[in-house]
């Protein structure tokens, strides 16, 4: 039986298209500083829904307490401060008791500090999602910050209780704690691409992380008040975001002298600038992570 050669159309009646005319999509590693692709990170929010899911259970996976551990925190940390600043030190607390006045700051900050904690292994605990697929690897940062919500709302659950117990009820001040709280998360969103970035390259970073914590928490006003300083000084103190965001839970729960003026300005600056390079930091070293995490 003769053969005979096809022809050059489909059966659609449509020609074939040469190979060597067929368009061509290629996949480079970018290079400097390229753009933030904001826009992708609403395309996947759906991943960034699940992967904070996916923190929540993890934290508190086959542990016996549970979601207590977002209370037994500050709490305890309470107790220990009222006991040795608040009792022998005597340090002044703003015409507030002292049990509330410092866990209305250690509120934010046990946020804060787990939100850096988790959130500089979040790369590297993430390796094998990485290696396999595309994704903006921003979400993996943006959603271990964003799963410490439910631990912050917890404790503010106590404080609120610690309010009535010393017959401090909120005022229209009240009004600006989003305000503080968005403050908080850029601060801790900020510091957490830097050091995510970071300890893809250097693994250094997580020894270096508790060091840090450490030592701000006693540069942020938590067992003392930042009114012991004095102008310009006080301002100058400012420029650690989390003086503000510290000092601003507090005039708005607690009726403090610190409304919002310089302090908050400044603190606003430096997590806006923290957030920003960071964001830009990371997206630079992001086409590294998948060959070195």
């Amino acid at each position: 039986m003769a053969t005979q050669s096809l022809p050059d159309t489909f059966l659609g009646g449509a020609p074939a298209v040469p190979a060597a005319e067929l368009p061509r999509t290629r996949i480079a590693a970018s290079h400097g500083w390229v753009s933030l692709r904001l826009r992708e990170l609403v395309e996947y929010r759906e991943l960034l829904y699940f992967l904070v899911w996916r923190d929540v259970k993890v934290r508190y996976k086959q542990t016996a307490l549970g979601a207590a551990w977002a209370i037994i925190q500050p709490f305890f940390t309470m107790i220990v401060f009222s006991l040795f600043f608040g009792k022998l030190a005597k340090v002044p607390s703003d015409g507030i008791p002292y049990p509330i006045f410092s866990y209305a700051a250690l509120v934010p900050w046990t946020f804060f500090a787990s939100g850096i904690a988790q959130s500089s292994n979040s790369l590297v605990g993430s390796a094998n999602l990485i290696k396999k697929v595309y994704f903006p690897r921003l979400t993996i940062p943006i959603a271990t910050v964003l799963s410490g919500l439910i631990d912050l709302v917890l404790a503010f659950v106590v404080l609120l209780g610690m309010m009535a117990y010393y017959g401090i009820y909120p005022t229209a001040q009240i009004l600006w704690l989003p305000a503080f709280l968005v403050l908080a998360l850029v601060t801790s969103l900020g510091v957490g691409l830097w050091l995510s970035a970071l300890n893809v390259e250097y693994r250094d970073v997580k020894y270096v992380v508790p060091f840090l914590t450490q030592f701000w928490m006693f540069a942020t006003p938590i067992a003392y008040s930042s009114t012991l300083l004095h102008e310009p000084w006080r301002t100058v103190y400012g420029l650690n975001p989390m003086v503000g965001v510290v000092e601003g839970f507090r005039w708005a729960l607690l009726g403090t002298g610190t409304h919002p003026g310089p302090l908050i300005a400044a603190s606003s600056l430096a997590a806006i600038v923290l957030l920003l390079s960071g964001a830009f930091y990371f997206r630079r070293m992001e086409r590294s992570f998948a060959d070195v995490v």
